[in-house]
This record gives C-alpha cells, structure tokens and sequence, in this order.
C-alpha cells in the first residue's frame, strides 16, 4: 500500500472526525498512552511508516493496520476503520523492534 497516499488520507480527518471506541479506549488506558497522542498521530503522521489494508467486515467500510514508529524499538500499532469518519479499534504500544514486525508484510 503507498504509505504517502494513506499519510494524505489521514490528513482530510478532523479531530472531531476522529472516534477511539471502547475496546481501544481500554487499551490506551492499560497502555498508558495517551488519547490525545493518538490523535495527534493520526492528524499528523510524520511518525507513520507502515500500514496495510485489512478485510472490513461491512461493506463501505475500509480496515487499516497502522504502525506509527517513535523509536527503533517502540511503536504505536493503531488499527483503524474508515467509513466517512475515522475510528480507532485497537492502540497497542509495542517495546521492540518495529522494523522486524513488519519486516514479513511489506
């Protein structure tokens, strides 16, 4: 998938356009990530350096797994439904090499 393609696509959201649900919600909250940082990430993904398309399980709806790098060997892995509005499902912080995650998807 073309990473700056998807960069620009994230950009057309606005922050109010921008739903965490509960599940991921709860995960920021063990994760001790924060909701804002999420949004940040996703307004302006300077820190994004992988996403691939996932099967979405309604029609009009397009699934994205997302990995938004701060280190070589931290992340943030988002995954992200798109249906006219932007929603979180899942925030992971991940403590190892990003690189060797998604070494296998590209």
């Amino acid at each position: 998938m073309d990473l700056e393609w998807f960069k620009k696509e994230l950009t057309k959201y606005s922050k109010g356009e921008i739903i965490i649900n509960r599940h991921a919600t709860e995960q920021a909250e063990v994760r001790q990530i924060s909701l804002e940082e999420v949004k940040q990430n996703i307004l302006h993904p300077d820190k994004l350096v992988f996403v691939e398309e996932q099967e979405a399980k309604n029609k009009g709806e397009r699934k994205y797994n997302c990995y938004f790098a701060y280190s070589d060997n931290y992340y943030h892995r988002y995954i992200i439904v798109l249906n006219g509005k932007l929603i979180i499902v899942t925030i992971i912080g991940i403590n190892r090499n990003w690189q060797r995650a998604i070494e296998g998807r590209k």
